[in-house]
């Protein structure tokens, strides 16, 4: 359970288990939770996440070879999202990474692979003046989502990927400003002991208490991946759209030959973005169709209907001719053929403050 279980109880919260946590699914609804992250702010309890701590003479040297960004790159006080990949290219886990002090890093893991992240970090680390050190259990992480995020937290000339001490309810804290909704947000790392009292301060601002259902349905129209959806060890960087990411002019990395040889061949598989007319959504795992010939030409890694479109909307994983948008394929939703068309990614894309 996370330090705010009690505080979500009371809230009435629906809960589920992820991760070996019990976290709260929704509130009041899945429907009005997106759409007040939409039009206001959210507040989410994500303190299922794992905290990772990078330290030492050699911890900007080792984490541009663990991981596939140049980690060594982000000044004080800045974060970038990256991935820590397998030597076969696949992707371990999605991460942020945040530069807290010259020689100190937090590794922010999602909840599930918080125990392989650790393990390959500290397996990565052989021959490297560094210490990796698990620190979940001495933060709390409570996000704000939304574009009233801001007028929240006041938070002052806080940049988009950046972190600083901030005071918030009487407590000090690392108020960062990232987030996985396509909205503006902030994340809020605050000691357990502090997080019933910073989640009351904030609930009295305003914000709706959100849970991962809603989450779920915001990061899919921000077509943002979600790792066992779009990001597996079966898949790469490359794969998922987010070459980006892997900073090829490192010499050595960890995966850096299997995604070299990747990129120039061109992966037999890419993600692409999928809309229907159809009320019935593609769901997590449905074939994807060429109607041109009736084949099996992928699979859908998450699909639901748009609260905000008002329609369905799904990712999958096609060959790279049929991922072009306009281009017209079909979903195989339980037994019927439903017509499908590829847009680019993200479906939403939040309006110009």
């Amino acid at each position: 359970m996370t330090p705010l279980f009690d505080v979500h109880r009371d809230l009435g919260a629906t809960f589920t288990s992820f991760a070996g946590w019990r976290m709260p699914l929704r509130y009041q609804g899945d429907l009005a939770e997106h759409h007040a992250v939409r039009r206001a702010a959210g507040l989410f309890d994500l303190s299922h996440m794992g905290q990772l701590e990078v330290t030492g003479a050699e911890a900007d040297r080792f984490l541009d070879y663990a991981l596939v960004g140049r980690l060594s790159a982000i000044e004080v006080g800045r974060a970038r999202y990256t991935m820590l990949c397998h030597d076969t290219g696949g992707v371990l886990d999605d991460l942020v990474v945040y530069r807290l002090a010259d020689r100190r890093y937090l590794v922010v893991a999602n909840a599930a692979n918080t125990a392989v992240v650790f393990a390959m970090l500290r397996e990565h680390a052989d021959g490297f003046h560094v210490t990796v050190r698990d620190t979940s259990a001495d933060w709390a992480l409570i996000a704000v989502q939304g574009p009233s995020a801001a007028s929240i937290l006041d938070p002052g000339p806080l940049r988009y990927y950046a972190i600083r001490p901030f005071p918030l309810a009487g407590r000090d804290v690392l108020l960062a400003r990232t987030g996985y909704t396509g909205e503006d947000g902030f994340e809020v790392y605050c000691r357990p002991d502090d997080a019933v009292a910073v989640w009351r301060a904030l609930l009295d601002r305003g914000p709706t208490p959100a849970g991962l259902a809603c989450r779920d349905t915001l990061r899919l129209e921000a077509g943002m991946a979600l790792y066992g959806h779009e990001l597996s060890v079966r898949r790469t960087p490359l794969q998922a759209g987010l070459a980006r990411l892997v900073d090829f002019s490192k010499r050595d990395f960890v995966g850096a030959a299997a995604l070299r040889r990747q990129r120039d061949s061109a992966p037999v598989e890419v993600l692409a973005g999928l809309v229907t007319g159809s009320r019935r959504a593609p769901r997590a795992g449905y074939q994807v169709l060429d109607p041109a010939t009736g084949a099996v030409a992928g699979a859908v890694t998450s699909g639901a209907l748009s609260p905000t479109l008002g329609h369905p909307v799904a990712m999958a994983y096609v060959p790279p001719a049929l991922a072009e948008p306009g281009t017209r394929l079909a979903v195989d939703v339980r037994g019927a053929s439903v017509e499908a068309t590829v847009v680019q990614l993200p479906f939403y894309v939040a309006p110009p403050k």
